[in-house]
């Protein structure tokens, strides 16, 4: 009954798939979900080459099943694209660049490609660049966001512009069945979770980030651009928190005006990230590896983390989704026709 495009094309039981959350969506995570009949994600984002090796045969080790992998394009390095190319995973998620650019060099490495977008227009200039499948990601996702329109609306736009051949992927505000359900009747042959599998037991998270996306409402998240060292002038969204508000209370001011600006405010614990020390407003957000301040960190959140109220194995969350997809499908859905 779940059997799409997408399943097909990758050889994957489920359409499921989960966000490749830089930092946090590493091995063990991206390989449970794997094993569990969807897609996982390494987020290859800031790791040293040997660190984004490890990961990769981290992750192959743990499950046989199909992988991807997962590009943020603004820290694109030759390294990046040397390990894609050896990487043993089928596909590769590209992120916030130019379509035409970018997808010919990595289909050159052998891999599927996947290109992540917000808008119709940047879905068919993918899809004319050579794209394998399209991720439409609605405003209501966490984490960097490229558009400004909510799923809703723009998974339907995607699917016309794009036509009926090439696998669609619908992310931003989905956590449940009921949501994966929603995807598919929009036109998405599936769904990218992030936010649900932040709340995982494999996820690379710390704790607190955990416990706070199980108390978060919707309301309780901002779009903003306010956590851009790092990464300047790419929109985001993330919880509410002591530094966010400290800021809003300055009156918003712009970015080298900011209160504590520039403040170290942890150490990163982990040998294998390129990043220097974290300060006030680094696009880095709290994982298991950080120490510190962790209130002055991106607590990045789609809106779904309102829907998002126990952590449990990201094998427990995909089964979880589909069986609830197939109900409201059967149960709902099906009556209706």
């Amino acid at each position: 009954m779940l059997r799409t495009k997408f399943c097909d094309l990758f050889g994957i039981e489920l359409p499921i798939m989960a966000a490749g959350m830089g930092t946090i969506a590493l091995a063990d995570l991206a390989a449970a979900v794997s094993e569990a009949g969807g897609m996982g994600t390494v987020a290859l984002a800031v790791l040293t080459p040997e660190a984004m090796h490890n990961e990769l045969a981290a992750a192959r080790k743990l499950t046989r099943r199909p992988l991807a992998c997962n590009v943020l394009l603004p820290f694109l390095r030759s390294e990046v694209i040397e390990a894609v190319a050896a990487a043993p995973v089928e596909a590769v998620t590209l992120f916030w660049g130019k379509p035409s650019e970018h997808i010919p060099l990595f289909k050159s490495t052998g891999k599927k490609v996947i290109w992540q977008c917000g808008s119709a227009e940047e879905a068919l200039a993918a899809r004319r660049a050579g794209a394998d499948a399209i991720i439409a990601q609605g405003v209501e996702a966490g984490g960097h966001v490229r558009g400004v329109v909510t799923s809703l609306a723009l998974i339907p736009q995607v699917r016309d512009a794009i036509g009926p051949d090439v696998p669609l992927v619908a992310a931003g505000g989905f956590a449940d069945g009921r949501g994966l359900a929603a995807a598919l009747a929009l036109g998405a042959d599936g769904a990218v979770f992030g936010t649900r599998f932040l709340a995982s037991v494999e996820a690379a998270a710390h704790p607190a980030y955990k416990q706070r996306i199980l108390t978060a409402r919707a309301e309780d998240t901002v779009h903003t651009t306010l956590f851009d060292i790092g990464w300047p002038d790419a929109p985001h969204r993330v919880l509410r928190t002591a530094a966010y508000e400290e800021w809003e209370r300055a009156g918003r001011p712009p970015s080298g005006q900011r209160p504590g600006e520039g403040t170290p405010i942890g150490e990163v614990k982990h040998a294998g990230m390129e990043l220097p020390p974290p300060v006030k407003y680094t696009v880095m957000p709290p994982t298991e590896y950080v120490e510190g301040d962790l209130e002055q960190f991106a607590f990045y959140a789609g809106m779904s983390c309102a829907l998002t109220n126990e952590i449990l194995p990201a094998g427990d969350i995909v089964r979880r989704i589909a069986a609830e997809a197939r109900e409201v499908i059967a149960k709902r859905l099906a009556p209706l026709g």
